[in-house]
């Protein structure tokens, strides 16, 4: 098993609050690694680590590596921006630019400089391949992203994502805030992208976790309590904490 990133004694605070104490852990490459736990238990803390989002909340304080290509992206001077385009985001709630679709997908590698019309409208195409949208957008590309549904904004998030060539994709929760048949395809997608990308998701869906996931992180009161592979963490959890949790005796 290849390790993408290697999180070693890794403590958070915001102002005097602890949020995450301690947590020491490997995500493998071109794996699914779900965080599991009950609200407030530092699964988004955590996944916002990884490419520094929590940067930008006053009173944060970290400690501890995270490396990354065997680099610690916690020091100092680490280059965030390159980082973040090694590492990408899709959040909770689908975010589209209100822009075209393809204006939405171009908007990465135009930043980065590039303005070739055919070699963007190449990237905008794979892109949409790969987050399985081509077919529904191939004919609307210059419509506006906010006319599509809440599954089809949140696909086209993964896209955006995609179209700055990350190595790693990070999700938090990406299908809360849709219906079943909209989760459905985005589970289908995460388990497809994983061939390619390093997936790590935040879900408080269990039965998700079990479906897509190759590995499962249990975080409870900023602590790791358990970590290993998906099918055992379900079927032969060695925390009675873990067993409790999933059984749904609590959280």
């Amino acid at each position: 098993m290849n390790i993408k990133i290697h999180i070693k004694n890794l403590n958070l605070w915001y102002d005097n609050s602890q949020c995450l104490k301690n947590i020491t852990i490997d995500i493998p490459e071109k794996k699914v690694t779900a965080l599991i736990g009950p609200s407030g238990c530092g699964k988004s803390t955590l996944i916002r680590c990884l490419n520094r989002m929590n940067d930008i909340i006053d009173g944060c304080k970290v400690e501890g590596q995270i490396l990354y290509e065997k680099e610690d992206i916690n020091i100092k001077n680490a280059n965030v921006v390159s980082l973040r385009r090694k590492v990408g985001m899709v959040f909770q709630k689908p975010n589209p630019f209100p822009k075209s679709i393809w204006e939405n997908i171009a908007y990465g590698p135009k930043m980065q400089g590039l303005k070739d019309k055919k070699i963007l409208d190449k990237i905008v195409e794979k892109s949409l391949k790969d987050s399985a949208l081509w077919e529904e957008m191939y004919d609307r590309l210059h419509q506006s992203a906010m006319g599509i549904s809440g599954g089809q904004q949140q696909r086209l998030c993964i896209a955006r994502a995609l179209a700055i060539e990350p190595e790693v994709i990070l999700m938090d929760e990406p299908c809360s805030a849709l219906d079943p048949i909209a989760t459905n395809k985005i589970e289908e997608l995460i388990i497809n992208l994983k061939k390619k990308y390093t997936v790590v998701i935040v879900t408080h869906n269990m039965q998700q976790a079990s479906r897509i996931s190759d590995y499962t992180a249990f975080l409870y009161l900023g602590k790791l309590i358990e970590y290993g592979k998906t099918k055992e963490i379900f079927e032969k959890p060695q925390m009675e904490t873990t067993q409790n949790y999933i059984t749904g005796r609590f959280g």
